[in-house]
């Protein structure tokens, strides 16, 4: 196994818990216990995955997801959220975050998260290389790159995982329940919000006008496809 993950957790007994349980199940941690340290170890270091708590001292989690994010960095994002409300879940996503935990979790629950994510980055990232375009955007899939007019446009891994599943799909109506369940690997009765989200949030990083989109359409009642 051996991938890498960080962990930006304030709590210490949660932070020396997770770290210990997670290393149990062969991965390599490290451990920042403030946002502002998180978001330079995220930025400095390869990790393969970064769980990141909400409410840190120094620098929200909210704004170390941003700014990695800004970075133009694809690290899968998974957030942990003492919040219960939707609207603060939705932020998370809106930013670049591919999921997210509630806290008090189930530790196993979040073991299976972390486990969806770090396989779908690696389904995704071995894959036969190809170079995609998408009218003046230009898609690096083994780079896990999008550019525009050669500037690099910040995707989260999972906005660059949905994009790519669009794009072996195009041209074809694709349900809600199978994009959560082929992208996200959830069953179609969960987190069904994500995938509008997500598409949104794609939009408005992709579309020269997201309230007309002419790449990633909604088809009313059965989902979403990309036009070529």
């Amino acid at each position: 196994m051996n991938e890498r993950i960080l962990i930006v957790e304030d709590e210490e007994a949660l932070r020396m818990t997770l770290s210990d349980r997670l290393r149990s199940e062969g991965y390599e941690i490290e451990t920042a216990a403030d946002g502002a340290a998180g978001l330079q170890k995220a930025t400095e270091q390869a990790y393969d995955l970064v769980l990141l708590d909400v409410m840190l001292p120094r620098k929200s989690g909210l704004d170390v997801c941003k700014d990695i994010r800004a970075a133009g960095m694809a690290v899968p994002i998974l957030m942990l959220t003492a919040k219960g409300q939707n609207v603060d879940k939705i932020v998370g996503l809106k930013i670049g975050a591919d999921d997210y935990v509630t806290k008090p979790f189930d530790t196993t629950e979040l073991l299976a998260r972390i486990e969806a994510l770090l396989r779908r980055a690696s389904a995704y990232a071995s894959t036969r290389p190809a170079v995609q375009k998408l009218g003046d955007l230009q898609i690096d899939i083994p780079g896990t790159m999008v550019k525009r007019d050669g500037e690099r446009v910040a995707l989260s891994a999972r906005e660059f995982q949905l994009l790519r599943y669009l794009l072996e799909h195009r041209n074809t109506t694709m349900s809600r329940a199978n994009i959560l369940k082929d992208v996200w690997g959830y069953s179609s009765d969960t987190f069904t919000r994500t995938v509008d989200v997500h598409v949104a949030s794609l939009r408005q990083k992709i579309e020269t006008d997201p309230k007309q989109p002419k790449f990633i359409l909604t088809v009313p009642g059965l989902g979403y496809k990309l036009a070529a």
